[in-house]
């Protein structure tokens, strides 16, 4: 089994991580097989299709290169036009032969592992300059692999080799018998058969080495576990790290609560260890929300607060607690308490009125709270005093 430098066991499998920086570094499974395969196949298949119509025309430019006028042949610079238009049309003839080519090369590497280029993979390594690294790969078990390839390779295509020679023998033997223009275009036939079966024969090769290729891959890169909780405490944090940056993210969060305090309606108390402040606009808000909420030392906080910027202070311990535990910051309060904190804002509103001329209002008593809100954080009994 594979290990570091530490001697510890590769036994985990690469992380999304890990194999996004192989990638980076160009390392993907690519199989060489099939690619090889993939540039024979389409080009027998090419040869089978275009063939035949590359070989006429082929035929006409060697026929204008060759029915040249004999005043041409001595002007030099005839010559040269000649040869440029023979070369012209010899190119076009092959462009669509070699598009062929060129997209498969391009795209039987990308079949698998898809597409990667990393400038990192072609930076200069000396250590592959090394002849005693060279041995060791060499000698490696991959070297085996290698080596067995090749041999695989050498007795299949020998094998179907002589198998067709075999199965076209008695036509090649009678190719003599044939006239010239006949006896080429059955050579050319045999040719092109021969080697399309041939180039099918390496499926059976590219199809043993691509799992091959993607279990080696995937080997290469195994982790210990020890590398996995490293790169995990990389990616998520050090705990201390993860600490502070809660204890900034809730120090944040009740800064910006206090700074909303001044702009509440009113504050609902326990009295003393429960506060729950709320802020209502009839004219943009469908129900009453809650801008900030705490126990204890919070609590006492956010009364010293609203005390002073006059926001006026409610004691109803029922009310704040069921406020409390069932709704978040800056979110609406439960339908199940729009009553009871109706009747407390009218009287706040109604207390205001007072102050500038007003009848005083009477206290609202004893609020209807819904005994589901007595159940505590964790449903399981009254919520705590």
């Amino acid at each position: 089994m594979a290990e570091n430098q530490d001697g510890q066991e590769k036994t985990e499998q690469a992380t999304p991580k890990r194999l996004e920086e192989a990638r980076k570094k160009g390392q993907v499974p690519r199989s060489r097989e099939l690619t090889t395969m993939a540039m024979l196949l389409m080009a027998a298949i090419s040869m089978a299709v275009m063939g035949d119509a590359m070989i006429e025309q082929m035929g006409e430019v060697l026929h204008t290169g060759l029915a040249v006028e004999r005043a041409r042949l001595f002007d030099r610079f005839a010559v040269i036009d000649i040869l440029g238009e023979a070369m012209m049309q010899a190119a076009l003839l092959m462009a669509p032969f070699l598009l062929v080519m060129m997209v498969t090369a391009v795209l039987a590497p990308v079949a698998l592992g898809g597409w990667a280029f990393s400038t990192q993979a072609m930076g200069v390594k000396l250590d592959k300059l090394n002849p005693l690294t060279g041995m060791k790969r060499i000698f490696a078990a991959r070297g085996l692999v290698e080596l067995v390839k090749a041999l695989a390779k050498f007795l299949l295509i020998g094998s179907v080799g002589a198998l067709l020679l075999v199965q076209f023998m008695p036509e090649l033997m009678g190719l003599g018998r044939e006239s010239v223009e006949n006896g080429l275009a059955h050579t050319g036939k045999i040719l092109s058969t021969s080697f399309l079966v041939l180039s099918a024969s390496l499926i059976v090769i590219a199809v043993i080495d691509v799992p091959f290729q993607l279990w080696d891959h995937a080997k290469n890169l195994k982790m210990t576990r020890q590398e996995v909780r490293d790169e995990h405490k990389n990616t998520e944090g050090k705990p201390e790290v993860k600490s502070r940056v809660r204890a900034m993210q809730r120090e944040i969060a009740q800064r910006r609560m206090m700074a909303e305090i001044p702009k509440a309606d009113v504050v609902i108390t326990n009295p003393t260890h429960y506060a729950v402040a709320l802020r209502y606009d009839p004219q943009t808000m469908a129900a009453p929300i809650v801008v900030a909420k705490g126990v204890e030392l919070m609590a006492s906080q956010i009364r010293t607060v609203a005390t002073a910027n006059g926001v006026p202070l409610y004691e109803a311990p029922p009310l704040a607690r069921a406020l409390y535990y069932s709704t978040e910051i800056d979110r609406e309060v439960p339908a199940g308490l729009y009553l009871a904190v109706a009747q407390v804002l009218a009287y706040i509103f109604q207390i205001r009125a007072a102050a500038k001329g007003g009848p005083v209002p009477a206290s609202p008593g004893d609020l209807p709270v819904p005994d589901e809100f007595f159940q505590g954080p964790d449903g399981n009994g009254a919520v705590p005093d």
